[in-house]
């Protein structure tokens, strides 16, 4: 039986750690038949480890979506590795300590700024960079949390967020004419790499033990990784600018 995504070729950004769903998206998209590529930063040797445990080997490319040398030599070596990119995957965050954990009345605008760069300015970068090698038909799916409320401890990557949100949306408008579609993934939390770096994030995920319909396992990045590679395939030929909700339910409850 042939997979969703037979002979597409991906480019899966942020696999950190083999419970990142990052990890999962890769994975899943060789399964169902995708040649797929990875991006790392800092650490490309780290995600070079982790690339060894997924079916088949898959290329590591070091790439800071803060650095215009970076961006600007991406899609030659992707060519050069591929020949022409499907689909990309953005999975890419960062704000510093002092923009978290209750601090958010107190954050300097250099971190916020920082926090806006990484997680947001970065989803235009990418799909900018990867755009000379997407044909008619190649998808773009980002990850986000869902930035409608205010949640404790999150602070500015929730306005940092919200600017993912706001920035998916207007390049699923300007790039819909050359065929590429822009959807976002909004997962409930995980405990990644990237939810030890938020103070009291315990807290925040508390919600999801009391509010979430169907039962939601933090240890479990699988369900949101399994949403983005739909995304990718040609299963959603005419969906762009959508947030995906993969949360158990949790955004739609009331109080």
């Amino acid at each position: 039986m042939s997979g969703i995504l037979d002979g597409k070729r991906i480019l899966v950004t942020g696999v950190l750690m083999e419970s990142s769903i990052a990890f999962h998206v890769a994975k899943v998209a060789q399964e169902q038949g995708a040649e797929v590529i990875l991006t790392a930063f800092p650490r490309p040797t780290l995600t070079e480890r982790i690339a060894k445990k997924l079916p088949k080997p898959a290329k590591v490319i070091e790439l800071d979506v803060t650095n215009d040398e970076h961006l600007d030599r991406l899609a030659g070596l992707v060519r050069d590795e591929l020949g022409s990119l499907d689909g990309v995957v953005h999975s890419i965050g960062f704000a510093p300590q002092d923009a978290l954990g209750g601090n958010f009345l107190n954050t300097p605008f250099e971190s916020v700024a920082t926090a806006m760069h990484v997680s947001a300015f970065s989803l235009k970068s990418l799909a900018m960079a990867c755009k000379p090698l997407m044909g008619e038909g190649g998808s773009i799916v980002g990850l986000t949390f869902d930035a409608q409320f205010a949640w404790p401890q999150y602070d500015w990557m929730g306005p940092a967020k919200a600017a993912l949100e706001a920035t998916s949306r207007y390049l699923a408008r300007d790039l819909g004419k050359d065929g590429l579609r822009c959807n976002l993934v909004s997962a409930g939390p995980l405990r990644s790499m990237a939810a030890k770096s938020i103070p009291g994030f315990d807290e925040l995920a508390d919600v999801w033990n009391h509010r979430s319909p169907l039962a939601w396992d933090m240890a479990d990045p699988e369900p949101a990784g399994l949403g983005i590679v739909a995304l990718l395939s040609d299963f959603f030929p005419k969906t762009t600018g959508e947030i995906i909700h993969v949360d158990g339910g949790v955004h739609m409850m009331g109080a």
